[in-house]
């Protein structure tokens, strides 16, 4: 019995030694800062690196300076005016104020997408710029694709959709004549799924139509296409194009359509 009690302060003592050491650790190690785990960098746009050129067609101020827009200029196939005023609805709405609204609800979406984008004019208030520089801002952007955003003036008879494409003009835009085709059809199909819009009763074949007298095709090395988003002359087309909602709808498709042809690169 005395032997074991001898050596029973000498247990205790290891513990209290033992909880000691032990206490002393913890209090270290709560001093270390808290491990951290690495960042995953955050995962690439879907389409970074592509560029698009938005052309809205027309301008606010052209009606006022018709000496700038009446101005001739060499298209390669002939000579056409510099820009036009456009054309509007029966109630007033100006083409010029619906392709800049859609160029403005289409850029943002793009931009979230990853792609830079290049607009042919600022605002819905100046005056022109001429086809050819609509032409030349696509091309020194060296544009992945290029959508010029129109609406018809056709008889009210007349409803729906179209998209133009580039016809040749040998030795000038032979290397976008395919890539423009195919530009042509992701769109038409993107658009009439995503706003529900006809196929033009008036003109083309199946929405699509070839032309060789519009000088943003004509002058273009990038692959591009005009759409001409439905009749402001007809009642019905104007009533949709007059919506904010559905001009979002049409952002949304033209946005859709690009991003199939892009993603196809």
């Amino acid at each position: 019995m005395r032997a074991r009690r001898a050596a029973m302060p000498t247990l205790a003592a290891l513990v209290v030694l033992a909880t000691a050491c032990g206490g002393a650790t913890s209090a270290a190690q709560q001093q270390q800062p808290p491990a951290t785990t690495p960042l995953s960098p955050s995962p690439r746009p879907m389409l970074a690196g592509k560029v698009v050129a938005i052309d809205p067609g027309h301008n606010g101020g052209n009606a006022d300076h018709p000496e700038v827009i009446n101005r001739p200029v060499d298209i390669i196939t002939g000579r056409k005016p510099c820009n036009t005023t456009g054309t509007e609805t029966a109630a007033g709405y100006t083409e010029h104020a619906f392709t800049w609204d859609v160029a403005r609800r289409l850029a943002p979406i793009l931009r979230k997408m990853g792609v830079e984008v290049v607009l042919t004019r600022p605002n819905d208030t100046g005056v022109g710029p001429c086809i050819t520089k609509r032409a030349a801002i696509g091309n020194k952007a060296e544009a992945d694709a290029v959508v010029s955003i129109h609406a018809d003036g056709a008889a009210a008879s007349g409803h729906g959709f179209h998209v133009i494409m580039p016809g040749l003009v040998p030795g000038h835009n032979d290397a976008i004549i395919e890539p423009s085709k195919r530009l042509g059809l992701a769109v038409r199909d993107a658009y009439t799924r995503g706003t529900g819009m006809p196929f033009s009763t008036y003109v083309g074949k199946q929405a699509l139509s070839t032309r060789t007298d519009l000088g943003g095709l004509n002058l273009s090395t990038r692959p591009a296409v005009f759409v001409e988003c439905g009749n402001m002359g007809n009642r019905g087309d104007a009533a949709k194009m007059s919506d904010p909602a559905f001009r979002q709808r049409i952002a949304a498709s033209l946005a859709a359509g690009l991003r199939k042809y892009l993603d196809g690169q």
